[in-house]
């Protein structure tokens, strides 16, 4: 029995220097193996990630997927919250600061475990070699990609830092769906940048990239809660967490729902995208938290509008040109609004919006104050005779009542005196790029109540002007260069622009705009202006403070028009409500020195009164206003043309009925028009007269041919 178990003893030294000789080997191969992999090429950390658009704080108002359509957004270690990432190496990866991409003993314990149990119990992967797994796209269940990932995680450890693998796993960790990377999943889950989490939140992010589809909280709720809690439990025994927090944390509900990403002034963020495709960031004058509720404002109030009716808001800080917020429709998605058409660029009728530069070019050239008296009676100017909104006429009334009232005739009755010329420069001088119908010849006196086409982009940059004391500015939104600064119109200069109005003149007209209906919002009063374009296709509402300035579209982006659609009705509240939901207000500034302060008896004598028209004759003279006297008129009635050859004859003021007389005979049978037909019998000279109801008369000669 001795000699046998000597043998056996023999036998079982063999065997284990057999073993230890194989396992030697094997660890010398594998050592070998570990070290060509180690001295390879490493997996290359250099992502694509989502392109940014950020606002003035670089607060996210959108981003785009990468090329495959996921979701992963840059980040820092600085931006991932500090309990997180304790939780992270706490449960993943331990002694992650002191390995050298692997970890051996984190190697035993699993292959031990696996032995014991039968089962993976823990895994031995660091997050070094997760990066690998992740970055080459290795499966987790063949030993080949395991050995790779053993050797990729050596050599990544050779050139890069501890903070860049981190870093590089923040981004690439997957948590369900389309969304990599722990600031994805934030926004995603909890609607929030990972900058600050609650613990139950930091354990849940720990808890999902090891099963990010089976722990899905939209889909499989209960696992994710296991899988959170089981992190807390361990956070909890390591001493990152205290036993109360561990308890709360348990009790806060699981997300079930992904929410969506942020989609603020998302025109001007494709816009951006479109002008500098190769830009990962781009930072605009926006603010986040004014966008948002301003977009909210806009979808609120369209809800409340007719169908197919948009609404448009643009916000301006006057003083230094930058925009805050840019709303270009009630909703990006809202296809029967046409929530894609940005209409803060789009061209409309501006209405009445255009009067306030009217008078302000009045008080300019000293053809007007705000207490001179001016007339609102019917008056036909050449061909173009302007009625009221009301269509009613409100007589002699005050330049300050005329402009508050948005009255037609007196604001036509100034531009004529103006020049539609001299309105069109200043328009341009203020930023603004005007233009004209196709079939306009020239720009006439119907541009001073919307014969024109301007943006609401263009409107807050004039509005900007006057509120800033007739000093024009420059809009800008943080793309590459100033709104406008790619405009091509005759007399646009963005740089080193001319006053669009003396500050007495700027001054006058927020006075009067402050006045005409008071929004007092705890800021003191709005200067405002509204504007309805003809058909009801526009309705506008401008405003501003001592600070910001604020412009309100409503109507269809197709241009149909809304019956009823007012800027009273519909703008004025939008614009009211935009003013409450601002972070500050400052109050209108006080007169500078020049401002005249005095009554309509008061003023000096030629500011009394408003003249009607550039020869200084009385508003309400009678005057034929063609032909004009002295004129030479070529029928063709040397031609035997007479009886077939016609004359217009156009009146100008008076009041109907009017008596025509030719060489002191009756013509004509319509007593209320202003402008008759005339046939003349034969060339040689005439005289032509007009009676009015009034008994007042006007005479020309002409010569016909």
């Amino acid at each position: 029995m001795g000699w046998r178990h000597s043998v056996l003893i023999r036998r079982a030294v063999l065997a284990g220097v057999l073993l230890i000789g194989i396992a030697v080997l094997l660890l010398v191969a594998g050592a070998l193996r570990l070290q060509a992999l180690r001295s390879g090429q490493p997996p290359d950390l250099a992502l694509a990630t989502s392109v940014q658009v950020l606002d003035r704080n670089g607060q996210l108002l959108r981003a785009f997927t990468v090329d495959d359509g996921r979701w992963r957004l840059p980040l820092s270690l600085d931006e991932v919250d500090p309990l997180y990432r304790q939780m992270l190496l706490g449960y993943e990866d331990r002694r992650f600061w002191q390995h050298a991409g692997v970890d051996p003993r984190a190697l035993l314990r699993a292959g031990w475990q696996a032995l014991r149990y039968g089962r993976i119990v823990s895994g031995g992967s660091t997050l070094s070699m997760q990066v690998v797994r992740l970055r080459w796209e290795l499966s987790t269940g063949s030993w080949q990609d395991k050995w790779r990932q053993l050797g990729g995680a050596l050599a990544l450890e050779r050139v890069a830092t501890k903070e860049q693998l981190l870093e590089a796993y923040l981004s690439l960790a997957p948590f369900g769906g389309n969304l990599e990377g722990v600031r994805a999943a934030s926004l995603a889950w909890f609607g929030r940048e990972p900058r600050r989490l609650t613990p139950a939140q930091a354990a849940l992010l720990v808890a999902l990239p090891q099963a990010p589809e089976q722990r899905r909280p939209d889909r499989y709720p209960e696992a994710a809660r296991r899988g959170r809690d089981r992190v807390l439990a361990r956070a909890e025994a390591l001493g990152l967490i205290d036993a109360d927090t561990a308890a709360a944390a348990r009790r806060e509900p699981i997300p079930t729902q992904r929410r969506a990403f942020p989609m603020l002034a998302p025109h001007l963020a494709r816009r951006a995208l479109r002008q500098s495709p190769a830009a990962g960031v781009h930072r605009l004058t926006l603010d986040a938290r004014i966008q948002a509720r301003l977009q909210t404002l806009a979808a609120e109030q369209a809800a409340r509008l007719p169908d197919a009716v948009s609404v448009a808001i643009l916000v301006a800080d006057h003083g230094s040109g930058e925009i805050l917020a840019s709303v270009g429709s009630a909703g990006l998605l809202e296809r029967e609004r046409d929530g894609f058409v940005d209409m803060t660029a789009a061209l409309r009728s501006p209405g009445s919006t255009l009067k306030p530069l009217i008078y302000g070019l009045a008080f300019e050239l000293g053809l007007a104050h705000p207490e001179s008296l001016i007339e609102d009676r019917p008056r036909a100017f050449g061909g173009y005779v302007p009625e009221n909104f009301d269509r009613g006429f409100q007589g002699t009334v005050t330049v300050r009542a005329a402009l508050q009232q948005s009255l037609n005739v007196p604001a036509v009755t100034l531009l004529e005196r103006v020049g539609p010329a001299r309105l069109l420069a200043r328009l341009r001088r203020a930023g603004a790029e005007p233009r004209l119908p196709e079939a306009a010849a020239g720009a006439g006196l119907a541009i001073g109540l919307g014969g024109l086409g301007l943006s609401l982009t263009d409107l807050v940059s004039l509005y900007a002007a006057i509120a800033r004391g007739g000093e024009p500015v420059t809009l800008q939104d943080g793309l590459r260069r100033p709104i406008g600064a790619d405009r091509t119109a005759v007399g646009y200069n963005p740089a080193g622009r001319n006053p669009v109005l003396p500050p007495r003149a700027a001054w006058y007209l927020a006075s009067i705009l402050s006045g005409a209906e008071r929004l007092d919002q705890g800021g003191g009063a709005i200067a405002l202006k509204t504007g309805t374009s003809y058909g009801y296709r526009d309705a506008w509402a401008l405003g501003f403070d001592g600070k910001q300035v604020i412009g309100v579209w409503v109507g269809r982006p197709d241009g149909a028009a809304v019956p009823g659609l007012t800027g009273t009705e519909a703008a004025v509240p939008i614009l009211r409500d935009a003013f409450a939901r601002l972070d500050d207000r400052v109050p209108l500034p006080g007169p500078p020195s020049a401002v005249l302060m005095a009554s309509s008896t008061e003023l000096p004598l030629p500011l009394r009164r408003v003249s009607g028209n550039a020869s200084g004759a009385p508003d309400d003279q009678l005057e034929i206003a063609f032909p004009p006297d002295g004129a030479v008129v070529d029928l063709g009635l040397g031609l035997g043309l007479s009886g077939g050859a016609e004359l217009a004859l156009k009146v100008r003021n008076g009041s109907p009925p009017f008596q025509w007389l030719a060489n002191g005979r009756p013509i004509a049978h319509a007593p209320h028009a202003r402008t008759v037909q005339w046939s003349p019998e034969g060339p040689g000279f005439a005289t032509i007269a007009v009676i009015d109801g009034q008994g007042q008369s006007s005479r020309v000669s002409v010569s016909l041919q």
